[in-house]
């Protein structure tokens, strides 16, 4: 019997219990480290090969960066000015940067989680099978589902900067910042909820492939004929969504404890801080993930007995 299947009846108390299998997961460090070495194996290249891609970007194609720290909020007018010369400076040499780096970006990730979640799932319950062409496929499926979320969102931003901005200055009016700032608030926290509500679908397909020895079509198709599983799992999916944003604002929160002594710290100081910040961020989100699949399993399988 697995480690997963033998120590989950002692620790979990009900379906609902998601707190109870973050303690598992907690006492299970192994699985979180997992998560992270075939995370940050990807991440860290990844990182490291976008980092050098700006850097020949900016040596090539010089802004007046001066000019954007001197910006100001209260004369909207010139900081439209500078940010538009820098677009205009950047667009087409990072545009065509793009074409190349997200698709290797994007492959290297589908071929990463597939291998390293495959590890972890199997390190959950030994007796899953691995399914790794199923779960390649789930994979980019969900990466695309993940696209057009950013892509609605980017567009909604786009139509707000319009509607406040680029209309009022064509017209010689002060563009509206507060507005602007407004719609930027609620589409960005619209398309996060909206995400939260269906993304669990592309959680839950590459478990059902495993335990169930599914194709991708297969998997999707009973994904959404679970029942009132369904509503725990977006329970669960929102939670996660609460949790990650509760992440990020403790991570600024922390970014942000060192500048009221900035005078008596020094650049280097700030940068590792700021260093340290990131990778306990990075850590928290990992574990949390870890969390979630594990939660999604257990659920799945009181479910069905």
């Amino acid at each position: 019997m697995s480690t997963y299947q033998s120590q989950s009846s002692k620790t979990i108390r009900g379906t609902q219990s998601f707190v109870g299998t973050m303690s598992w997961v907690w006492k299970h460090p192994l699985l979180v480290g997992l998560e992270i070495l075939w995370r940050w194996l990807w991440g860290i290249p990844a990182l490291w090969l976008t980092a050098r891609t700006a850097k020949r970007i900016l040596d090539q194609y010089p802004v007046d960066w001066n000019a954007l720290q001197h910006v100001s909020l209260l004369d909207p007018m010139h900081a439209a000015d500078v940010a538009g010369a820098i677009i205009a400076v950047l667009a087409a040499p990072v545009t065509e940067a793009l074409t190349w780096l997200l698709p290797l970006l994007m492959l290297t990730w589908v071929a990463a989680h597939t291998i390293g979640r495959t590890i972890v799932l199997h390190r959950i319950d030994a007796e899953l099978m691995p399914r790794p062409a199923t779960f390649l496929l789930l994979t980019l499926l969900r990466l695309t589902a993940l696209a057009f979320a950013f892509f609605v969102w980017w567009r909604s931003l786009l139509w707000s900067s319009t509607i406040t901005i680029a209309n009022p200055i064509a017209q010689g009016r002060e563009p509206n910042l507060v507005g602007y700032c407004a719609l930027l608030i609620i589409f960005s926290m619209g398309v996060f909820v909206l995400w939260g509500v269906v993304s669990w679908v592309f959680s839950i397909a590459p478990l059902l492939a495993v335990v169930r020895q599914l194709t991708a079509a297969q998997a999707i198709r009973d994904s959404l004929r679970l029942g009132a599983l369904r509503q725990k799992l977006v329970e669960i999916n929102l939670v996660m969504g609460i949790v990650k944003i509760a992440l990020i604002v403790l991570a600024m929160v922390f970014s942000a404890t060192p500048l009221p002594f900035q005078e008596v710290t020094t650049e280097s100081f700030l940068h590792t801080w700021w260093a340290g910040v990131t990778v306990a961020y990075l850590i928290a989100s990992d574990f949390f993930h870890v969390a979630r699949t594990v939660a999604y399993l257990q659920l799945y399988r009181r479910s069905t007995g």
